[in-house]
C-alpha cells in the first residue's frame, strides 16, 4: 500500500493498515523536506511515477486538498482502509479511498462516497448518504436518513437529527446539534445549530 501525504492523518491510516496486516511501502508528499514518517520512507515528492502507486490512499485530512490531489495525480486504483474495531452493517456501501477508523458504527443501507474520512467512534445510522470528500469527525452522530453533501465537515461531537440534509462544502461546528437543513458552503454552530457564515467558495 502507498499513501499520498506524510502527515498526522497518515499515522492513523498506517495504524489501521497494520491492524489489517497491510504494509505501507512508502509515501508521496509535496514537501521536499520530508524523508520518512515513523520509519517508512517518503519515496517521491512530485507527481512523477504516481501511476505506480497501486493501491493508494490519499492520507490528507483537509477535504479540499484531498480532492485537488485526486484530480492531479494519475493513480489507477484506490484502496479503502477499515479498522477491524469498526462495526459495519453488511448492507453498507463504502467508496474507494475512504477511511473508517476505530469504534465507528455504520448501520444498514448507508452509502459512503469516495475519499471520505469517518473518524474515531463516529456513529452513522441507517440510510445515511455521505458524498465524496467529506470528513465525519470523532464522536459525531448522524441519525437515520441524513444526507451530507460533497466536501462537508461534520465537527467533533456534532449531532444531526434524522432526515436532515446538509449541503456541499459546509462546516458543522464541534458539538453542534443540527435540527434543520443546512445550505451549501455554510458554517453552522451551536445548539440548535444556526448559520453564522456563508462563503463564496467554488469547489
Amino acid at each position: 500500500m502507498y499513501l499520498f501525504g506524510a502527515s498526522g492523518h497518515a499515522k492513523v491510516i498506517m495504524d489501521i493498515l497494520k491492524a489489517n496486516a497491510i504494509e505501507v511501502k512508502g509515501f508521496y508528499d509535496d514537501d521536499t523536506t520530508k524523508k520518512a514518517l515513523q520509519g517508512v520512507p517518503v519515496i517521491g515528492h512530485t507527481d512523477d511515477h504516481t501511476a505506480e502507486m497501486v493501491p493508494c490512499i490519499i492520507s490528507i485530512g483537509d477535504n479540499r486538498v484531498r480532492k485537488k490531489v485526486v484530480k492531479r495525480i494519475a493513480v489507477e486504483a484506490y484502496a479503502s482502509a477499515i479498522h477491524p474495531g469498526a462495526r459495519l452493517s453488511p448492507s453498507v456501501k463504502i467508496g474507494m479511498g475512504t477511511v473508517v477508523m476505530a469504534g465507528v458504527i455504520l448501520n444498514a443501507d448507508s452509502m459512503i462516497g469516495d475519499h471520505v474520512i469517518i473518524n474515531t467512534s463516529a456513529s452513522i445510522d441507517h440510510d445515511c448518504q455521505i458524498a465524496d470528500y467529506c470528513h465525519i469527525a470523532p464522536n459525531s452522530t448522524l441519525c437515520g436518513g441524513v444526507a451530507v453533501g460533497e466536501g462537508t465537515l461534520i465537527g467533533a461531537g456534532a449531532v444531526v437529527i434524522p432526515n436532515v440534509s446538509i449541503g456541499r462544502w459546509a462546516t458543522i461546528g464541534a458539538g453542534a446539534i443540527v435540527t434543520r437543513d443546512i445550505p451549501d458552503f455554510c458554517l453552522a454552530v451551536g445548539n440548535p445549530a444556526r448559520l453564522v457564515k456563508k462563503e463564496n467558495v467554488n469547489d
